[in-house]
């Protein structure tokens, strides 16, 4: 019975590989990455010729129980293109059917995105929430972000360039303008680290390139509970900025930390105080 090595790779600078994954690619006897030119680079850089084949969503239903049986004469290691396996990557089926079918699996422990990010991030990260990847379309995403509105810890999630500036629009209209590091290309060339709030973070992405990782305040805990002038005000403040009547609410409900339905009601009264009023159709002589 051999072992399945889940081994981390450099998310970006290719310095930022341990000792021991080094000695664990040399000694295997095949390497399953996700995808094999960008693995090919690292394993070249090093001086490491051990076989390789491709491990990705589309093919690890076929390559799954082929791996497994490697796995009875020799020693495997999985790599994703960047970063720990597993994480919003593939690798999670080969390593549940590993354990399944009673194999050693064993981490070799290295970089993440996850953990580069919180760790300059400037935010709280005692505690953190990971989310991976929000969901593509806006609609699922703010339903998604709703549902943590109320979370106290730290956000963590990962967004392609061609989405970011839509999901920090909807980060916007549904947890507020919260403080928020937006990480780009970490350890790469051109890596920027943005501190600020969520408003400040969507003017200065113009024109977003390379991969994010986005870290996110969470809801506070322990402050007193706004009154109904405070979250009128912010309503009035939030719809004079723009924002449709829902998301307005949305936005207020999530920056000052009070139930949505109590800032609903409130924006329904206040949206019945400032509608013009009919004047009463006189009645018809008889």
């Amino acid at each position: 019975m051999r072992t399945l090595f889940v081994v981390a790779t450099p998310i970006g600078n290719l310095e930022d590989i341990t000792l021991r994954a080094l000695r664990v690619l040399r000694e295997v006897g095949l390497i399953a990455a996700e995808d094999t030119r960008t693995t090919r680079i690292l394993l070249r850089k090093h001086g490491i010729t051990t076989r390789l084949i491709s491990y990705n969503e589309h093919n690890m239903a076929v390559r799954t129980p082929k791996l497994l049986a490697v796995l009875e004469s020799s020693d495997v290691a999985l790599v994703s293109e960047a970063g720990t396996p597993g994480v919003s990557d593939p690798g999670h089926q080969l390593i549940v059917a590993a354990l399944q079918a009673g194999l050693p699996v064993v981490s070799i422990p290295g970089p993440s995105a996850v953990v580069a990010a919180l760790t300059t991030s400037g935010l709280p990260m005692r505690e953190f929430t990971f989310i991976g990847f929000l969901p593509r379309r806006s609609g699922e995403r703010r339903r998604a972000l709703s549902k943590l509105a109320g979370e106290p810890r730290t956000l963590v999630c990962f967004e392609s360039p061609h989405r970011v500036l839509r999901t920090l629009e909807d980060i916007y209209a549904t947890l507020g303008d919260r403080r928020i590091a937006v990480c780009r290309e970490l350890t790469k060339a051109f890596e920027e680290v943005f501190r600020g709030s969520v408003s400040e973070a969507l003017l200065h992405f113009a024109e977003p390139r390379g991969e994010f990782t986005l870290v996110i305040d969470g809801a506070l805990e322990g402050t007193d509970e706004a009154d109904d002038a405070t979250i009128i005000r912010e309503l009035k403040r939030r719809l004079g900025d723009g924002s449709s009547a829902r998301d307005a609410a949305a936005q207020v409900a999530a920056g000052l930390r009070v139930p949505r339905r109590r800032v609903y009601e409130l924006s329904l009264r206040l949206r019945s105080a400032t509608s013009p009023r009919r004047k009463a159709r006189p009645s018809a002589g008889r």
